[in-house]
This record gives C-alpha cells, sequence and structure tokens, in this order.
C-alpha cells in the first residue's frame, strides 16, 4: 500500500511547530530591550529582512532537490559531501539543542500555569521527560498526524495574539505613552547595539528549513517544499514584527514601562491580563505551554529525520535509519532523540547547570541551550548561501547573475550576527559550545576520508530516488536504497 503524500500545509506545520511563534513572543523580546530600549520592533523588523535573504536559498535549492537530511543534503550536492557533512552535523546539534531547551521551557510555562491556578510546582526535568516521552512516542506515529497537532496548537496560540493585538490597539496602547511609531527611528541607538540584539531577534525564526526535511514525503515536493519555506517565514514574520510593536507600546515606552516589559515571565500573558482581563491571560498562558510542547514535538521530528538520514549514508549505527513499516517514519531516530533530550534535561535538572543569571532553573537551561543551537544553526545558514552560489555556477540553480546578490547579502549578514554572537563571549559560553560542536563535525569531515566518500555517493543514490518520484521514507525503497549505498560503500 502506497503511503499518503504531505500536503503543502503539513510540511509548513513542521516549520511553525519548531519556530513557536507563540512561545518567541512570549519570552523573546526581553532580553534585548537594555540594548537597545523602545526600539524591539525595529530589531525584529531588521532580522525578518535578513532571514528572507536566508530562505531565499533554501527556496532555490529545494526547487531542484528534496531530501530528509534538508541542508546536509543540499550543501553536500552543491559544494561537496565535506561540506554537506559539516552542515548536516552543525543541524542535528541544532535540532538536539532546540529539542534540549524546548522542554526545558515546556517545564517553565507548565509551573507559571499551575502557580496561577494555584497548584503544586514540577521541578522542570520531570515535566522535560514526560514531555518528551510523549512526544517521542506521536514521532513513531504518521507524519500527518503530527503535523495536523502542531498546526492546531499553533493556530490557536497565533489567534489569541491576533485578539490581543487587536485589543491593544482599539484601547490606543498605555495609558502614558499611546501608540508610538517612533519605535522604529534608530536615531540615538547606534550601530553595535542594533546588531547585537538582532541575534537574539534572529533566535525567533530559527527551525523555519524544518520543513525542508519533510522533502521525501510530501507531494510535489519541488513546487510544496519551496512554498512551505516562503509561508513560514513570511507568515512569522509579518506576526513577529506586528506582536513586538502591539507588546511594545501595550507596555509603555516610557521608563517604566519598558522596565514592566524587560521583567515580564510572559509578555502576553501579563498583557493579556491587563487589557482584556485574568481569564485571558490564563488562555494565552495555556497557549504559551502548548506551543512550548509543539516546538519540542517539532524538533524531534526534526532530529530524527537527520539522525535517519546521517545514519543511512554511514555515520552512526545502521539501526538508526530504519523506516517503521507500518507508521513510514524512523521510529528508531526519533526514540534516540527524545532519549537524549531526557537525558540532558534530567542532568541539568539534578546539578543547576546552566546559569544564566534569570533565577529560573528551566529559564536558564532553555536561553543556554537556545543560543547554542542559533548558533549552530547561523553555520548551517551560511553555507546554505554558499550552496546557492556555488550551484548557480555549476548550473544546478536557475537564476539570473543578478540574483546571486541576495545569498551575498544573505552571507554578509549571517558573518555579521556570528560575529556579534561570539565577540564578547567567555568561558563555557553558549557560542564557544556551538562552535565546539561545529568544530567536531568540520574535523571528523577532515579526518574520514571513507566516510565522506560514502556520502558523496550515497547522496548520488537518494537524491536521483527522490527525483525520480521515490521517497526514502518508503520501507521497501528504503531497504533497497541502504543495499545499494552499502554495496558503493564497500567498494569505496
Amino acid at each position: 500500500m502506497t503511503k499518503r503524500k504531505l500536503k503543502l500545509w503539513e510540511a509548513l506545520a513542521l516549520s511553525l511547530g519548531l519556530m513557536g511563534p507563540t512561545l518567541a513572543m512570549a519570552g523573546n523580546g526581553q532580553g534585548i530591550i537594555g540594548t537597545v530600549g523602545k526600539a524591539v520592533p525595529l530589531v525584529f523588523l531588521l532580522g525578518f529582512a535578513g532571514v528572507m535573504l536566508v530562505a531565499y536559498g533554501f527556496v532555490r535549492l529545494t526547487q531542484r532537490y528534496n531530501h530528509a537530511g534538508s541542508a546536509y543534503a543540499l550543501v553536500g550536492k552543491a559544494v561537496g559531501p565535506r561540506a554537506g557533512f559539516v552542515a548536516g552535523f552543525a543541524l542535528l546539534g541544532t535540532y538536539l539543542f532546540f529539542l534540549i531547551c524546548t522542554a526545558a521551557v515546556f517545564g517553565a510555562f507548565l509551573n507559571a500555569l499551575l502557580a496561577s491556578l494555584n497548584g503544586p510546582q514540577i521541578g522542570f526535568g520531570l515535566s522535560a521527560l514526560i514531555c518528551l516521552l510523549v512526544n517521542g512516542y506521536l514521532n513513531t506515529r504518521d507524519t500527518s498526524t503530527v503535523s495536523r497537532l502542531l498546526l492546531a496548537i499553533e493556530g490557536l496560540g497565533i489567534a489569541g495574539m491576533i485578539v490581543l493585538v487587536a485589543v491593544i490597539f482599539a484601547k490606543g496602547g498605555a495609558p502614558t505613552t499611546h501608540i508610538d511609531f517612533s519605535v522604529f527611528d534608530p536615531s540615538g541607538i547606534g550601530l553595535d547595539p542594533v546588531l547585537a540584539a538582532v541575534v537574539a531577534a534572529f533566535l525567533s525564526w530559527a527551525g523555519f528549513e524544518a520543513c525542508a526535511s519533510l522533502g521525501e514525503e510530501t507531494d510535489n515536493p519541488r513546487r510544496n517544499i519551496p512554498r512551505a519555506l516562503f509561508g513560514s517565514v513570511l507568515l512569522t514574520g509579518f506576526l513577529f514584527v506586528l506582536v513586538m510593536f502591539a507588546q511594545t507600546i501595550g507596555f509603555g515606552t516610557d521608563e517604566e514601562g519598558l522596565k514592566a516589559f524587560q521583567g515580564s515571565g510572559n509578555t502576553l500573558g501579563d498583557l493579556a491580563g491587563t487589557y482584556v482581563g485574568g481569564w485571558f491571560g490564563l488562555v494565552l498562558l495555556t497557549t504559551a505551554v502548548m506551543s512550548a510542547f509543539a516546538s519540542n514535538l517539532s524538533s524531534v521530528a526534526a532530529a530524527a529525520r537527520l539522525t535517519m538520514a546521517l545514519a543511512r549514508d554511514g555515520f552512526g549505527p545502521s539501526v538508526l535509519a530504519r523506516v517503521d513499516h507500518r507508521h513510514h517514519t524512523p521510529r528508531n531516530a526519533a526514540l534516540v532523540a527524545a532519549a537524549v533530550g531526557a537525558i540532558v534535561n534530567l542532568l541539568s535538572w539534578a546539578t543547576g547547570w546552566p546559569v544564566m543569571g534569570t533565577g529560573n532553573p528551566a529559564i536558564d537551561s532553555y536561553f543556554f541551550f537556545a543560543v547554542v543551537g542559533a548558533v549552530c544553526v547561523l553555520v548551517v545558514y551560511l553555507l546554505m548561501e554558499v550552496a546557492v552560489i556555488v550551484g548557480w555556477r555549476k548550473g544546478l540553480v536557475k537564476a539570473g547573475a543578478a540574483e546571486m546578490i541576495l545569498p551575498g547579502l544573505g552571507g554578509l549578514f549571517i558573518l555579521v550576527v556570528i560575529f556579534y554572537n561570539v565577540k564578547d563571549a567567555s568561558g563555557l559560553s553558549p557560542a564557544f559550545v556551538a562552535i565546539a560542536w561545529v568544530l567536531i563535525g568540520v574535523v571528523i569531515a577532515l579526518v574520514a576520508g571513507r566516510l565522506t566518500r560514502r556520502i558523496g555517493e550515497s547522496l548520488a543514490v537518494e537524491l536521483d530516488e527522490v527525483e525520480s518520484g521515490h521517497t526514502a521514507l518508503n520501507p521497501e525503497l528504503d531497504e533497497a536504497t541502504l543495499v545499494q549505498i552499502e554495496h558503493h560503500g564497500s567498494q569505496a
């Protein structure tokens, strides 16, 4: 029996789930107020422009190639197997660190919800364990089931945010400062603070490329994956800028308002309680808990598919490359990814590390591992921009020469973002952990010649299969592909 192909909206749901719009808007604005003051919406507007440049590279390459390994295969095809492996290893780190941090913040938001209901508090290690056990199981089910759940959760959160924005605008913002468009005025801020703050804003879009890992499972992937990529960035871009503007004027752009914004544990819940009522604050707090759960669900799904793709090409035990015959999902890889996240969260909870100064161990863990994942994904994005230009020179990307300005600008933007993320880092900082992870991938790519040869041959086989209309997430084809790859590997 042939497995039903995923539709456009189902692929888009994975990207929305990993980004977690409600989660991002409830907790990603506070950290940059101390740097840019009331110009938070301006920072998110600049971040939107930057991520659109990055998205161009993914759109162009997925118009030609689609693979469960996402950037791993795209960079590998355009630049070469060594660069592809580095991209894949960095992206695997991204998804693993994201599934760790989203499980931690699920615990933080759950405790906030329980506190508002006068309920007992739960150690975030235990709530993270429950979250990952459930999401590990869900990722062994049919992918369309996961997609529907993600879309339902994020759809509810987005609807709640839109209602809140409308009420804030209708009431004219904070009584002291009202609707203040000077939040988009960069004068008096300085270039360094703005660029440093864009790093934090960029984190809100990290994971938009997750739907590319569903290329082998999606109907007409050359059309639907690029559309899902572009749609996820466009939808969240407008939403993030609008919501951050509403939140800034909702708290107020004076000193007192900005202090309240910066000190809020959940900005959406606090503003909902102020502008609508306590019941609506409870609703948005509930959607934030659900958004953290959905983001973790997406992270496990993306990590599982990339783990499967790497194991299929010889990096890791072959058991991780197996596909469940009933649900057509990388079951073993999903369970291992969830187990890794559970172990790290339990250790973090038990030891009290890392400490980021928020006073909340779960939020400390969230911010630490989120930044590690974000720096890893910036390296992936940089390699993707290089891949577009190299692919264009090789004739793999059909575009005019003038279009190559876009990936060039995107690469420059990423380099600036990375620089401002690491220039003041010291000790065992998140940025240094991310760099260490990427360097491990570079060393493996340089010294494991047989592995990289096998990767090149494997990608050629797998991309040909996908281009011919098959999918490696079909169990029968997966077995045949593995045999063919193993044959090539033994000859290498």
